[in-house]
């Protein structure tokens, strides 16, 4: 008897599962993204070179020069948007090379270089003009003046660390 009342308690405390209904927001449309976040999996792609595997869940590595396509925010044809890149500098790429300067072009428009003398985490953020941001996809190309070649550390390139590179719009 005692099975029987724990089986019917049982029953009655589970209901149904509601069903769960998906609705797309503009975050989780298909295609491209005005910002990647490195570990994201749906950005991948969008990672066109120099990126080497994602380390701790949340970042890469990226070789001495590096690409990503994105898409430009709403408006950036007319108003422009700012490149972000979350970055960091390794304290063995110092000791090793000293500062390194990051460089950067979107559509081929040079941007203006940032150099970083100490290890650390940094924003790189540039102006990019209208010009630049036309179309459905744009590429931003990265240089580094200077670079760990392999071996010299490890047995990859080493540039600088990525977590996060995007396009945001002007009128936020």
């Amino acid at each position: 008897m005692r099975r029987l009342t724990a089986l019917a308690l049982l029953l009655a405390a589970c209901k149904t599962p509601e069903r769960v209904r998906v609705t797309h927001t503009m975050d989780s449309e298909p295609g491209l993204k005005p910002i990647v976040h490195v570990a994201d999996p749906q950005t991948a792609q969008q990672l066109v070179s120099g990126f080497h595997a994602l380390e701790g869940n949340a970042w890469r590595w990226t070789k001495g020069t590096f690409k990503v396509t994105l898409k430009p925010p709403r408006g950036a044809d007319k108003d422009g948007a700012f490149l972000v890149v979350r970055l960091s500098v390794a304290e063995s790429t110092i000791q090793h090379l000293g500062d390194v300067k990051l460089s950067a072009k979107v559509n081929g428009t040079s941007l203006e270089g940032e150099a970083y003398a100490k290890n650390g985490d940094y924003v790189y953020k540039r102006d990019v003009p209208a010009a630049a941001l036309r179309g459905d996809a744009v590429t931003a190309e990265f240089t580094l003046d200077k670079y760990l070649e392999a071996g010299r550390v490890e047995t990859r390139e080493l540039g600088i660390i990525v977590a996060m590179i995007g396009l945001e719009s002007k009128a936020l």
